[in-house]
């Protein structure tokens, strides 16, 4: 199976201006695509990235020297075309919004690869097409890969690698576990087994508010605003990776010891339409869960099972099967049919677990 790494880079100052060159090319093809794209779809034609990359290479390349300076991989204009096209079709798909111009310091990324050459990654320093040598903090599998992204977040480069892995397939402990998602326990399993809500962004912020306090005080455009908004930049990273963490040590936990894993569709626009509870939902993570999920099942060899959102998980006695209405403050499910008394989210866990294909 293809799996994928990504760790950050130890660069030098000039290093760090290379990035930055290859990431503001990318950004200046990726938004000259969304401007051509909307001016021929005024003048009624029909545009795709194949055309928009031979109108770009012919005629718009050739004037912008620029691009084409020493140093430069000439790789990131065909992959930007490339993520425009993949945007498009995510859009037209109904899988996303219209594709929006992108902005300098604000998702930096770029793809380079070495013009259909493997390149060898492996240990603590990988060799970039036209870059060159640059240093890892950790380790990677030595092994090689056709493409490598290089993307910035905050002040800090990360490289990430895509290689082929075959499937781990571990001892399983249980045949089918039941998990139901949910705020105040981050999921508890059929099993008995709960993983309580760390609530990172909760507890992180007043310190969020205040160096968002300190970011607004300081003059527009200054050196210390600059300095400011990394510093703030930095701890929304650090809250999200506390938070992907999280999700990694539960997603592994399922897919390494339970055969067959059974989860419910989540529709999270919807819940985060919940104002009282949009904050607590979003800091969840319930979508990277449900992805996390999906390619560790892969690896690990077991199956996942998604099933309605609209089953009445939390309604249903898993001791009778009676239905009862459960309002979303009482924490105990009491039967108004055999008196069976249980905990609200381990009896939706169990019925849901119930669910698994024979």
């Amino acid at each position: 199976m293809l799996l994928a790494i990504k760790t950050k880079l130890k660069l030098s100052k000039s290093q760090k201006v290379i990035m930055s060159k290859h990431a503001g090319i990318a950004r200046f093809t990726y938004n000259w695509g969304i401007a051509t794209w909307n001016s021929f779809v005024k003048d009624g034609l029909k545009p795709n990235k194949y055309l928009l990359k031979k109108f770009f290479n012919n005629y718009v390349k050739p004037e912008f020297t620029w691009i084409k300076q020493k140093g430069i991989c000439q790789k990131i204009t065909q992959y930007a075309f490339d993520n425009l096209g993949a945007a498009f079709d995510r859009f037209f798909a109904g899988k996303s919004g219209y594709p929006k111009f992108k902005k300098k310091g604000k998702d930096d990324s770029f793809t380079i690869d070495a013009s259909g050459k493997p390149i060898p990654v492996g240990g603590k320093s990988i060799k970039l097409p036209t870059i060159g040598w640059v240093k890892t903090y950790e380790g990677l599998p030595h092994t090689a890969c056709k493409a490598i992204t290089i993307s910035r977040i905050t002040d800090s480069w990360y490289v990430s690698v895509a290689y082929e892995q075959e499937t781990e397939i571990t001892e399983k402990q249980h045949d089918v576990v039941g998990v139901d998602l949910g705020v105040k326990e981050l999921a508890t399993l059929s099993t008995g087994v709960v993983f309580p809500n760390p609530k990172h962004y909760k507890y992180h912020l007043r310190k969020l508010q205040n160096l968002s306090r300190k970011l607004a005080r300081k003059v527009k455009g200054s050196s210390n605003s600059n300095q400011a908004k990394i510093k703030l930049a930095k701890h929304h990273a650090k809250i999200a990776n506390l938070r992907k963490n999280t999700l990694h040590q539960i997603t592994t936990y399922l897919c390494k010891n339970h055969a067959k894993v059974v989860i419910e569709y989540l529709n999270v626009s919807g819940m985060l339409s919940n104002h009282k509870l949009a904050q607590v939902i979003a800091d969840c993570g319930f979508y990277e869960f449900k992805r996390q999920l999906e390619y560790k099942a892969k690896k690990f060899g077991c199956e996942i099972i998604i099933i309605d959102t609209w089953y009445p998980s939390s309604k249903t006695c898993s001791n009778c099967g009676h239905i009862q209405d459960m309002p979303l403050q009482q924490r105990t499910y009491n039967c108004e049919n055999c008196g069976f008394s249980i905990d609200r989210d381990l009896n939706a866990a169990i019925n849901i677990s119930r669910l698994a294909k024979p």
